[in-house]
C-alpha cells in the first residue's frame, strides 16, 4: 500500500517523466513504459494515476501552463498599472523560463497533438481564451472599444514569435519581447 502522500510525488515525477520523454523524442512516439521508466514506477502505476497516455499528456500540459500561471502572477505583482500588466504577460509569455529546452519541445508538440485530441485542444483553448482576456481586461483603459483587436494582435504575436524563436528562426534586430512592446506602443498611439 502506497504510504499517503506519496501519491503528489508519484503523479508530479511521471508529468516531469512524460516532458523530458517528449523533449528526447521530440514527438509523442513514446509509450507509457517509457514515461514509468523515467519516472521509476510501473507501467501499472502510471495507468492507475492517468489511465492513458493522452491524459498524461494533458496534464504535463496543464503542469506547464500552471507554471507559465504562476510566472504570469509573479510578473503581474510587480505592475502598478494596466499598460505595465500588459507588459508583465508579454515579459511572462516570451521570458526565459519559456524557452527552457523540455518546455519548448512540450508546446511545439502539444499545438500538434490539440488537432487530434478533444482534450488537448480544450486545453489549449482554455490557455488562448484566458490570454485573450487578460490581455483584453488591461487595455480596455488603454485603447477602449480597440482592446479586443489589439489584445489579438499581441496573442498572435506572442505564439507566433515564440514557435519562431523555439525553432531558431526568429532573427530580428529586436528580441520577441520587444517587436511586441513596439507592437503594443503603435497600437495605443
Amino acid at each position: 500500500m502506497p504510504k499517503v502522500g506519496m501519491e503528489p510525488i508519484r503523479r508530479r515525477s511521471l508529468v516531469e517523466a512524460a516532458i523530458s520523454a517528449i523533449h528526447a523524442r521530440g514527438s509523442l512516439d513514446i509509450t507509457i513504459r517509457d514515461i514509468a521508466t523515467r519516472a521509476g514506477v510501473s507501467q501499472g502505476l502510471a495507468h492507475h494515476y492517468f489511465g492513458s497516455k493522452d491524459a498524461l499528456i494533458v496534464s504535463a500540459m496543464r503542469y506547464l501552463l500552471t507554471e507559465y500561471g504562476k510566472q504570469t502572477r509573479s510578473e503581474m505583482k510587480k505592475a502598478r498599472s494596466p499598460r505595465q500588466r500588459v507588459s508583465a504577460i508579454i515579459r511572462a509569455s516570451l521570458g526565459r523560463e519559456q524557452f527552457k529546452p523540455e518546455i519548448v519541445s512540450v508546446w511545439l508538440v502539444f499545438y500538434v497533438h490539440a488537432q487530434e485530441s478533444k482534450d488537448a485542444h480544450a486545453l489549449l483553448s482554455i490557455y488562448a481564451r484566458r490570454l485573450n482576456s487578460n490581455l483584453i481586461y488591461n487595455l480596455t483603459p488603454l485603447a477602449g472599444a480597440r482592446a479586443p483587436v489589439i489584445a489579438e494582435g499581441i496573442a498572435s504575436l506572442i505564439d507566433g514569435l515564440y514557435i519562431r524563436q523555439a525553432l531558431g528562426s526568429f532573427k530580428g534586430e529586436l528580441s520577441a519581447e520587444q517587436l511586441v512592446e513596439d507592437y503594443l506602443d503603435r497600437q495605443l498611439d
